[in-house]
């Protein structure tokens, strides 16, 4: 059933009669939904209540006011047709005169299916019929005279577009193939070469598609037919990002402004939809109904009844931890208003994104989430800021002989991260006593218990050992091995060609100590994992001959 109906109480009227009309009655109204078509003028405007007396031949007592123009009343009646033709499954061959197929009408009249497509939207009545056991786009023989009577010109035209001679596409498409090598969009490309041979933009483009299509190895546009890959349009949206204008994008990928312009769009919705807009829910954010409420909920955090207490800087701290110290701690006042702000703030934007239809996102209603987003992440880490010297407290607790302090803060932030997340304010606690039990938690899973077995029995000199730094190691004595043996790296890595070296690199980490599996190498290289395994293979026997030569030892 078709759901782009421009007016809904058409939609509605259609709903109504599918599942109530009984299908003999149906069948009936199409008839009379295409006659009535055949007398309405796009000019003029029609009540609802005549339009629909048309129909069913009863007249309704709803929307009595309710007026459609002509255009969009041709529009939505003709969908109006196939639904009600649909969801009678008529047999073709029970419908007493002959029926057309898409294809078989564009053989009749010499045109493409796209240009049937185009006469459909202007007036061509079409239906669906059950043909050879499947439903498909029909057309009535007496629905094909009356448009050919009411359409002579247009179907003069559009048989003559479209007969183009093998010489003649051969011209135009080597005409697009120097512009296109100028730096010519397919959409500039295709309307200057329609003013330059008296045919239509859509002809030109129809004939540059399907000669891209069967020789996709000599395509005059590549990149420029058909539907971008996802990591293509991830491409775009960065580089929108970044400042690079539609009208360069357009030209770099081959695609319409209006096309880049939707990429952007969706991008920016599926970005939208893997928000975490997680929130602790709460009775009274769905009280919030007057602005002057939500107003008290989204103001500034309050300031203290009194001014706060400095707090004594522990000794000893280097510059980024004594920082921390400058912030003030929040009162119980501010630290409910500042999560009761967080999660309100994430609760209306999940709202709103329950609206957002990643087809066609609205870029007022994206502005809307993505503003509340940044302020709740906002507010997030204003929490997080007044809460850090936490951290620091108890990782000065849990720090043992042979541990990082900074690795055991930097865990903790990571816990006071989720723990801002987690936290339930309207249940009264404190959010420091909710803190420092998801901080200690997460220490005691990370310090391995043998650390404090271990500890418990230390003598002396292995405490002294422990904590004096072993000053044997000479820092460049290290780095000059390290270029040795990468110099030696790089010349064996000299007898493999460039796809052999590209495996090994990547297998191994060797560029950016990052190792690949055998798919993700392959993706990359457009082969099979088999097949880079084979590769890898093959390069690996050419290395140990190398090695053998520049004496080193291999780990594989």
């Amino acid at each position: 059933m078709h759901n782009d109906y421009w007016n809904p109480v058409i939609r509605q009227l259609r709903d109504q009669q599918v599942r109530f009309a009984p299908r003999d009655k149906r069948i009936e109204q199409a008839a009379q939904v295409e006659r009535l078509l055949g007398e309405l003028d796009p000019a003029r405007r029609y009540p609802y209540e005549y339009l629909c007396y048309r129909i069913t031949n009863f007249r309704p007592e709803s929307y009595p006011d309710l007026q459609l123009t002509g255009q969009e009343a041709l529009h939505d009646l003709r969908l109006f047709v196939e639904d009600l033709s649909e969801s009678s499954r008529l047999q073709a061959e029970a419908v007493g005169e002959q029926v057309l197929t898409v294809e078989q009408l564009a053989k009749q009249f010499n045109v493409s299916t796209k240009t049937i497509s185009r006469w459909r939207r202007h007036g061509l009545i079409s239906r669906r019929f059950v043909l050879d056991g499947r439903k498909r786009i029909g057309f009535l023989q007496s629905s094909v005279e009356r448009f050919i009577e009411q359409n002579q010109t247009r179907i003069e035209r559009g048989s003559r577009f479209s007969q183009l001679t093998g010489e003649e596409r051969e011209k135009i498409i080597e005409r697009a193939r120097r512009l296109a090598r100028a730096g010519g969009r397919p959409s500039d490309v295709t309307k200057r070469l329609a003013r330059k041979t008296s045919r239509s933009v859509e002809t030109i483009r129809y004939t540059l598609k399907q000669f891209d299509r069967d020789h996709p190895e000599a395509a005059v546009f590549p990149d420029g037919h058909g539907p971008l890959r996802v990591d293509a349009k991830q491409t775009i949206y960065r580089q929108y990002q970044q400042g690079e204008s539609i009208e360069i994008l357009s030209r770099r990928f081959c695609r319409t402004r209006t096309s880049i312009y939707r990429i952007v769009s969706e991008m920016r919705a599926r970005r939208i939809l893997e928000l975490p807009l997680d929130y602790i829910a709460c009775e009274a954010f769905g009280r919030v109904r007057s602005q002057k409420t939500e107003n008290r909920v989204m103001a500034e955090m309050p300031e203290p009844d009194a001014p706060p207490k400095k707090s004594r800087l522990p000794s000893g701290l280097p510059p980024y931890l004594a920082s921390l110290y400058e912030v003030p701690l929040l009162t119980r006042q501010q630290e409910s208003h500042l999560f009761r702000k967080m999660n309100y703030l994430k609760y209306k934007a999940a709202r709103l994104r329950s609206r957002l239809d990643p087809a066609q996102p609205k870029r007022r209603l994206m502005d809307q989430i993505e503003r509340l987003y940044d302020e709740a992440v906002a507010t997030k880490n204003q929490i997080i800021r007044a809460n850090l010297r936490l951290v620091v407290s108890i990782a000065k607790r849990h720090v043992g002989l042979g541990q990082n302090f900074f690795e055991l803060v930097s865990d903790g932030n990571m816990s006071l991260m989720r723990a801002v997340e987690k936290f339930d304010y309207s249940r009264g606690n404190k959010f420091s006593t909710y803190a420092s039990w998801a901080i200690m938690k997460n220490f005691a899973r990370t310090i391995p218990d043998e650390h404090r077995h271990r500890d418990r029995f230390r003598a002396g000199d292995a405490e002294m050992f422990a904590a004096t730094e072993d000053p044997r190691t000479d820092p460049f004595e290290q780095e000059a091995a390290q270029n040795q043996r990468e110099t030696k790296v790089a010349r064996m890595l000299e007898c493999l060609d460039d796809r052999e070296q590209k495996i090994i690199v990547r297998r191994f980490g060797l560029q950016h100590g990052r190792e690949l599996t055998l798919k993700q190498v392959g993706v990359e290289l457009g082969v099979t994992k088999e097949r880079v395994r084979q590769i890898e293979a093959r390069a690996l026997g050419k290395l140990r001959k190398a090695a053998e030569q520049e004496r080193v030892e291999l780990p594989w």
